[in-house]
């Protein structure tokens, strides 16, 4: 595993940051790393980071210990901060040459290295220019070049795409996509379009606790044996008729003449509705499934 988190605790005085937190992630896996604010995301990420020691647990990062061997974390690890730390002064391109030097890169190799970032990160027409004088959006793409340029095995990405732009956030996204093809790829959002769009796991903390972990489509379908099918009539029509149809657990109203109707998950109960729907003259409108929603899942997991 590339990244490898068992038992973490972390306190502040009597208050648990993080408690008692396990989960891993794989190379090549981008992993979505959510909660609300307040939950532990950016403490577990400082301590996998070697920002913070942690109070309990281990952490591990390609094989380090962040407590044993913290300068070798540091050099398989790329992090980019929630408030993007850069020198404002410096140039594009003389800050990438620096921040390489920091990881040891020296010349030839650091040159080549810098210029790969540039073109990877889009900052071609920028890199001439000082950071000061970036959008945002030009910025991000600027802390994701510095976590990237020592080529790490690990991307740890606290909010990267808050406060930009819906232009600049799919930019970002199709950036970070590209980079997790060969790394192991942590990034907290808020966004939950963004989870969908480029995540392959999810990991959910909330105040200080793990409360899912779980590919994206296993935890849209839901833990429970239960499937939701929303039904459209021309005119409302009984409750409680409708449950008493073959099949639905439960029939509730949504609005106007709409339903949302309950039935096992492993029956598709569609088929069945539309046919007594013709015996009894309810004039269907729409029927169709609901999916759980990754706004609603998060919700019921961390109210």
């Amino acid at each position: 595993m590339s990244v490898e988190v068992k038992n973490l605790t972390k306190l502040f005085g009597s208050q648990r940051a993080v408690d008692d937190i396990s989960f891993s992630v794989s190379q090549g896996q981008i992993l979505g790393f959510l909660g609300p604010n307040g939950a532990g995301k950016s403490t577990t990420m400082k301590i996998a980071t070697c920002y913070l020691p942690p109070s309990a647990g281990t952490v591990q990062v390609a094989g380090y210990d962040v407590v044993q061997d913290p300068i070798a974390v540091r050099r398989h690890v790329g992090y980019l901060p929630e408030h993007n730390p850069l020198y404002l002064d410096m140039y594009v391109h003389e800050y990438l040459q620096f921040v390489a030097s920091v990881y040891g890169l020296k010349g030839r190799r650091a040159k080549e290295r810098v210029q790969e970032m540039v073109e990877l990160c889009g900052l071609t027409l920028e890199q001439g220019k000082k950071i000061g004088a970036l959008s945002k959006g030009y910025r991000q793409r600027v802390g994701l070049a510095q976590a990237l340029v020592h080529n790490p095995q690990v991307l740890i990405l606290d909010e990267p795409t808050t406060g930009l732009d819906p232009n600049q956030i799919v930019e970002i996204r199709s950036l970070i996509k590209r980079i997790g093809q060969d790394k192991t790829v942590i990034f907290s959002t808020h966004i939950m379009q963004e989870v969908t769009a480029i995540c392959d796991r999810v990991v959910i903390i909330n105040r200080g606790k793990l409360v899912a972990d779980s590919d994206v489509a296993s935890l849209q379908a839901g833990s429970r044996n239960e499937k939701t099918t929303l039904v459209e009539f021309e005119q409302p029509i009984p409750v409680e008729a409708l449950e008493q149809v073959p099949g639905v657990l439960t029939a509730t109203l949504v609005e106007g003449a709409t339903y949302r109707v309950v039935s096992r998950k492993d029956t598709d109960i569609r088929a069945t509705l539309f046919r007594v729907a013709a015996e009894r003259n309810w004039p269907l409108v729409g029927l169709r499934h609901e999916e759980n929603s990754l706004e609603k899942i998060f919700q019921q997991l961390t109210k």
